[in-house]
């Protein structure tokens, strides 16, 4: 029988020890957290259950929705018939950008020319952009090298039509902004989810706490497949073997034998866990970096948002959800707000960012004005995804390294995706699949 230890129990490890749990293997879990769901989580605070930021997914990540219907959770998400954005701003009137029955790209045709928070020679010319937008090729290493800033700036996008179209999707899906950001990188999530296929960018979000759509059914259906968990076990040091093969994996609690690995664990942590000769560069994933996401949570003793969620434009707010229900609330209304792209807010400390965030809002939603903040929290990703920036596709290794056996997984190898739920769980599969020649029989891949 062959034994997988899969190092981390994120969503891509989660995949990859589901897809590797089958008769004549013995897979082994290892995550150094008190809980499975790796970067999507939830905790309780002050009374509330809040989740570490506001996860979204859209209609075409189909691979992360098969993991949801292999959890048995789907029924505890809520997918959009049609994608819908609510669009607001201090002052004016409330707009939407959604999609009508037109087969793409068309299908946004009508509300983009309706987008009254622009101009409407910055929506003629937003239309043209998006069309050869369509045109870039995700996998050219020069579009890589490109910020997506500079190459705006080329089709006379001005600053409005940025802050309205562009910023808004690239700060939520690339957690940077859009002049930080590869074009390369951005080409593939507007394509993906906008520019090929009229359903692709419906939105889906969880209902429950992210923790109780991850961790508890997680664990559940590895325990089915025949997988041993071990949670609050930090893997110390990954080594390999020989002669003979196979690989030894150190935790506090003593060695573990293995004759194959998966490595799932952020870019930030892979580097010092890779047995020398795994990557020709082992300093890739570190020198991927890193950008925060800040999370508020506010909760009013009053409903003052009437939408399960917003963006927001010309405001220190970007996206604002309505989570009162997965936060297990019992009166008002809880808000979270998810301040991607969060580095140069990310230390200010609470007093400051209340300052700066209960104004925002009050200009935002009037309701809020004559409401009392009952509760104030925040949460912290210093580390929340690697850096899309111009060039870090060519950082992005694969699954396969130079050491048969030896596997990589998470959001920030070489997926085509950008950090995101999807890219994770796509590379659990991909990590699985690569393990085939190690093992005795292929990997049962379900999705």
């Amino acid at each position: 029988m062959s034994r997988v230890v899969v190092v981390g129990g994120g969503l891509a490890g989660i995949t990859a020890a589901l897809d590797l749990a089958r008769p004549g293997t013995e897979v082994m879990l290892l995550e150094a957290r008190p809980r499975l769901g790796g970067a999507a989580y939830s905790i309780e605070r002050d009374g509330l259950v809040v989740d570490n930021g506001q996860h979204v997914f859209l209609r075409c990540c189909d691979q992360y929705r098969a993991l949801l219907d292999r959890l048995a959770v789907t029924a505890d998400t809520t997918l959009q018939e049609r994608l819908d954005i609510p669009m607001i701003a201090p002052g004016r009137r409330r707009a939407r950008l959604r999609r009508d029955g037109l087969p793409a790209p068309l299908h946004l045709a009508r509300s983009l020319l309706g987008l009254g928070l622009v101009s409407p020679a910055d929506r003629a010319r937003a239309a043209v952009a998006m069309l050869r937008l369509r045109a870039i090729d995700p996998d050219d290493p020069a579009a890589d090298a490109r910020s997506f800033g500079g190459w705006l700036d080329a089709q006379r996008q001005s600053p409005a039509a940025i802050e309205a179209l562009w910023r808004l999707i690239t700060v939520a899906t690339l957690n940077l902004e859009p002049r930080d950001a590869s074009l390369a990188q951005a080409a593939y999530v507007f394509q993906t989810g906008l520019l090929r296929d009229a359903a692709a960018g419906d939105i889906g979000w969880s209902r429950v706490p992210l923790s109780e759509l991850h961790d508890g059914p997680a664990r559940r259906a590895l325990a089915d497949a025949g997988a041993e968990v071990h949670v609050g076990a930090r893997v110390q040091e990954i080594s390999a073997r020989t002669p003979g093969g196979g690989f030894e994996v150190r935790t506090a609690d003593g060695p573990i034998d293995a004759d194959a690995v998966v490595l799932a664990v952020q870019s930030q942590r892979a580097g010092g866990l890779l047995p020398a000769g795994a990557l020709a560069d082992p300093t890739a994933p570190e020198r991927l970096g890193a950008s925060s996401i800040l999370n508020l949570h506010v909760h009013y003793d009053r409903r003052v948002l009437d939408a399960p969620f917003v963006a927001a434009i010309d405001s220190p707010v970007s996206w604002i959800f309505d989570r009162t229900a997965s936060a297990r609330a019992t009166d008002g209304q809880v808000l979270a707000l998810s301040l991607s792209a969060a580095d140069e807010i990310e230390h200010l400390d609470v007093d400051a960012l209340r300052d700066r965030f209960l104004p925002a809002l009050t200009e935002l939603l009037p309701a809020a004005r004559e409401a009392q903040v009952q509760r104030f929290l925040v949460h912290r990703e210093h580390h929340a995804t690697f850096r899309a920036a111009p060039g870090s596709r060519a950082l992005r290794p694969g699954p396969v390294t130079a050491l048969p056996g030896f596997v990589l997984a998470g959001a920030w190898t070489d997926t085509g995706w950008p950090a995101t739920m999807e890219g994770a769980v796509r590379s659990g599969h991909a990590a699985a699949a690569a393990l085939a020649p190690a093992l005795a029989t292929p990997p049962m891949v379900t999705a």
